[in-house]
């Protein structure tokens, strides 16, 4: 626009800066004379002033960008403008003309690099490879891990709200697990469909992954579950290199969310992190209901023809909070989280693998411990379905093996019973959560028949650590010895971190000091008497002389 402006108004010539404009302004006033000879006088002597400002304004800002003489290069096809003023020669000044073509040709150029570096991204999609490449440097938006000694959380006194309420109200008086078993719609569990799988029995290996204690920070949890993700994972053990395939069968051992259950914690600390590491079916949307599940993809007839990774969960402690509300709105009446489809409809399940391995997954609640209904359920399915030659893979929330040696107590009667009377020595592995840690105990002598034949701890994940090192005497369960085979971290350093905690814990919840010395103060103070000092040994004194007055009087003082 500006190109056209300039060669419209300054016409084929370029001025150069000290070149005298009277010539052309008398022609354009002659002729404007001779045009309107008719019109008032003032009329041209109002359009002298503004010829003179047009022909500053190209002889100023449109100045000529050089004699011809300055570029040899360009001398012969440079574009001359008009003759000079004795008619016989060229001038030597570049004219407008050439200026419009090279502008034209700079404009060229500043379009196609627009155009390669913003239109054709636009217009071009990523390929697959690109965009995970793209997206492994995009920084998602997670959550911090939660502030469990910062004094300053109103979610963590919300959880001990909760857990108040929780205690008061579901401990032995509501129970969930029993709403679940009155809405079962067959007589016979064992035989449910809502909480019996079988679908992956017809294959010839699977692997699985098994994790437990998610939903701490964003970061952690992101970490963990993009592993679980790979389509495989290498690792070096000496001089071997393994390849481990991603599992068909994701198993998580419960407290999926902290500090307390609810729409936020469960969407930005659990099902954030496990999107951004396997997304979801572009059709996916997040506020869909499953009624009916399980909701297969489109062409997947049954579940046995769903060849993607799946998810299994059982709920933890922090999961019962709320009396399993939420755990069962975003677990049992949802379909994926990330790229695992989730077929669960309760809180407990049994799964049928190839080759006789079966899964229990428990749900003990806050109890510690499985409700009557929920041990029918899997006392008749060892009667009826697991085989005498069968092994099964027991998964519950607690470690009762761990916490019941170091507390001296005795808990989750029901489950041992369940292990003794009913598998009775088809129960190859034990897995557990709630310690954040990993630790794996194998059977080494066996006075009695080996009810279990090894105890795995796997809450990392993404949880904070737990110490090892308190653990390290644990040699007997089941009456049977055990033997530590895998520990992280390693009980030296456990203990290491655990000593360098005086400082650090100090240093990282300061807060937690600050408040905590405020409630201390508040509660010895409130213990103080109300009356001063004096006042209060006078009071003893008149007590004590009334006291012995009236006794010297009845013949009985001291």
């Amino acid at each position: 626009i500006a190109c056209c402006v300039f060669y419209s108004h300054c016409s084929n010539r370029t001025l150069s800066r000290d070149q005298s404009f009277d010539r052309r302004t008398a022609s354009l006033v002659a002729f404007s004379l001779w045009r309107k000879q008719n019109e008032d006088k003032r009329l041209i002597s109002k359009q002298l002033p503004m010829h003179k400002l047009k022909g500053q304004i190209c002889s100023s800002w449109f100045a000529p960008v050089g004699s011809a003489s300055d570029y040899p290069l360009l001398w012969k096809w440079a574009i001359y403008g008009e003759l000079a003023s004795n008619g016989s020669e060229h001038s030597n000044i570049i004219s407008p003309v050439y200026s419009l073509w090279a502008t034209f040709i700079g404009l060229y150029m500043a379009n196609y690099v627009v155009e390669r570096s913003t239109g054709w991204a636009l217009t071009h999609p990523l390929t697959i490879s690109e965009y995970e490449t793209l997206k492994k440097l995009l920084k998602p938006d997670f959550e911090d891990m939660v502030p469990w000694y910062s004094g300053t959380s109103t979610d963590l006194f919300k959880t001990v709200f909760d857990l108040m309420i929780s205690v008061t109200l579901f401990v032995g008086r509501f129970d969930m697990r029993m709403m679940q078993a009155a809405m079962n719609k067959t007589p016979d569990e064992s035989k449910s469909s809502d909480l019996l799988y079988d679908h992956l029995d017809g294959k010839d290996e699977l692997w699985f992954d098994f994790i437990a204690d998610t939903g701490d920070g964003g970061n952690s949890t992101y970490a963990i579950a993009r592993l679980l993700a790979q389509p495989s994972l290498v690792v070096k053990s000496d001089d071997s290199r393994l390849i481990f395939p991603r599992g068909e069968l994701l198993l998580i051992g419960g407290d999926l969310a902290y500090p307390n259950p609810c729409s936020f914690t469960y969407e930005r600390r659990f099902f954030c992190p496990f999107e951004y590491a396997l997304q979801p079916p572009a059709w996916y949307t997040p506020d869909h209901i499953a009624l009916e599940k399980p909701e297969l993809p489109l062409g997947v007839s049954e579940l046995r023809q769903y060849s993607g990774p799946q998810c299994f969960m059982i709920p933890g402690n922090h999961d019962w909070f709320d009396g399993l509300n939420t755990f069962m709105r975003y677990v049992c009446h949802k379909s994926w989280l990330g790229g695992w489809f989730l077929p669960q409809k309760r809180s407990y399940f049994a799964l049928k693998l190839p080759n006789g391995w079966w899964v229990f997954g428990l749900d003990q609640a806050l109890h510690g411990d499985i409700d009557v209904y929920q041990f029918k359920f899997f006392a008749e399915l060892c009667q009826q379905k697991v085989g005498e030659h069968d092994s099964v893979i027991l998964i519950t929330h607690e470690p009762n093996w761990l916490l019941d040696w170091y507390w001296g107590d005795k808990t989750g009667k029901n489950v041992t019973y369940l292990i003794r009377e009913y598998l009775k020595g088809r129960c190859k592995l034990r897995m557990a959560g709630d310690l954040h840690h990993y630790m794996r105990h194998s059977c080494t002598e066996s006075k009695e028949p080996v009810h279990v034949q090894h105890l795995l701890v796997n809450g990392c994940g993404g949880a904070f650590l737990h110490p090892t090192h308190v653990f390290e005497n644990f040699k007997e369960c089941y009456g049977n010895k055990y033997e530590t085979k895998a520990v992280y971290p390693s009980y030296e350093d456990s203990s290491k971190i655990a000593l360098g905690n005086i400082l650090k814990f100090r240093r990282k919840n300061w807060q937690f000091d600050v408040i905590g010395g405020f409630v201390y103060f508040v509660l010895v103070f409130s213990m103080f008497p109300q009356k001063t000092c004096f006042a209060w040994l006078s009071s003893c004194c008149c007590s004590y002389n009334f006291g012995s007055t009236t006794d010297a009087a009845y013949g009985t003082g001291y």
